[in-house]
């Protein structure tokens, strides 16, 4: 049975994380099959706090590896959602 893992990270600090997370992505860059970032924009704010959502593919070996370096990062809440496919 395969698996399907989403991942969910909050950054509290978007614009002080920004590198660090963006190094892990690109590191595992093809285990990401779709990346969707989320963050509150408008006219009068645009806050510091994002979430993105991975879903992941590949060897699910792979995908635990970034999960657990994006964990290592201060300021970053990391959620796991796992399906049985």
């Amino acid at each position: 049975m395969s698996k399907r893992i989403v991942l969910g990270i909050q950054v509290t600090n978007r614009v002080e994380k920004v590198p660090d997370v963006q190094k892990i992505l690109t590191e595992y860059g093809c285990n990401i099959k779709t990346r969707l970032g989320l963050h509150e924009v408008s006219k009068s704010v645009c806050s510091t706090l994002g979430l993105l959502l991975l879903d992941t593919c590949g060897k699910e070996a792979e995908v635990l590896e970034m999960e657990k370096k994006l964990k290592r990062i201060k300021g970053l809440v990391v959620k796991k959602m796992t399906f049985e496919m």
